[in-house]
């Protein structure tokens, strides 16, 4: 009874600790306590693009000045000039050539962006949560298929080879989203937005390959209207 009762008590005392234990080395996932945007948006590096401003910008520009590629005021404003700068950079020194300041080419240029993220492997989040913000912003109002294609197109245009290689160089590529234009981009992406960034991600594609989009009730292009309309997902029409 005596070995019995030793033995139960190890037992119990094993049990505790290792509770005790996993209950100290537990890790909670960020968005256990914020919300799911706020995490993607946390995980996101700081990425610098035409409509920037802030000493990011002057730390870019300084340097671009110094080694000769802007010629003019370094004032903190990104610029047709700044992009054009980091453009001929990028491309001198075999970089992908999108116009765009991230991580890669903050290092090419000697500089660390003050929101740079030092965790590892987060290509995959902050890409997923910048499309996301293009989603929210160019078509939070149309129906959960139509963010998609959205969110597909855009990733359709990574993959040609008539656009930027890079998610980021196709959303800020000059005039060529609406919601980069009007600020709309920098708003914090809903749930829905997130998700269709990630099933567009993951491969889905309603456009089947589609390379524009457009609402034929707002759109100002001539241009636009040569493409050739492949089909039409809520408001907006989807083409080659």
């Amino acid at each position: 009874m005596k070995y019995t009762k030793r033995k139960m008590r190890f037992l119990l005392l094993t049990i505790v600790f290792t509770l005790a234990f996993l209950s100290i080395f537990t890790i909670y996932k960020p968005t256990d306590y914020m919300s799911e945007a706020d995490y993607y948006k946390a995980l996101a590096p700081r990425v610098l693009y035409w409509g920037s401003t802030g000493q990011d910008v002057k730390n870019v520009q300084w340097q671009l000045v110094k080694w000769g590629y802007l010629v003019g005021e370094v004032d903190g404003v990104y610029g047709p000039e700044t992009y054009r700068a980091v453009r001929r950079f990028q491309e001198k020194n075999g970089l992908r050539v999108d116009g765009v300041v991230g991580p890669e080419t903050a290092a090419a240029l000697g500089i660390t962006l003050s929101e740079t993220t030092t965790s590892a492997g987060l290509n995959r989040q902050s890409d997923e949560y910048l499309l996301a913000r293009c989603i929210h912003g160019e078509a939070r109002g149309e129906p959960y298929v139509g963010k998609v294609a959205v969110g597909a197109v855009v990733l359709n245009r990574v993959k040609s080879p008539e656009f930027p290689n890079t998610i980021a160089g196709v959303i800020y590529q000059p005039l060529a989203f609406t919601a980069v234009a009007d600020g709309q981009i920098n708003l914090t992406p809903n749930k829905d937005s997130i998700n269709a960034a990630r099933d567009a991600l993951n491969g889905w594609d309603p456009t089947y390959g589609a390379l524009y989009y457009w609402n034929p009730q707002t759109a100002t292009s001539k241009w636009i209207w040569t493409r050739t309309v492949t089909l039409k997902i809520g408001k907006h029409w989807f083409g080659v």
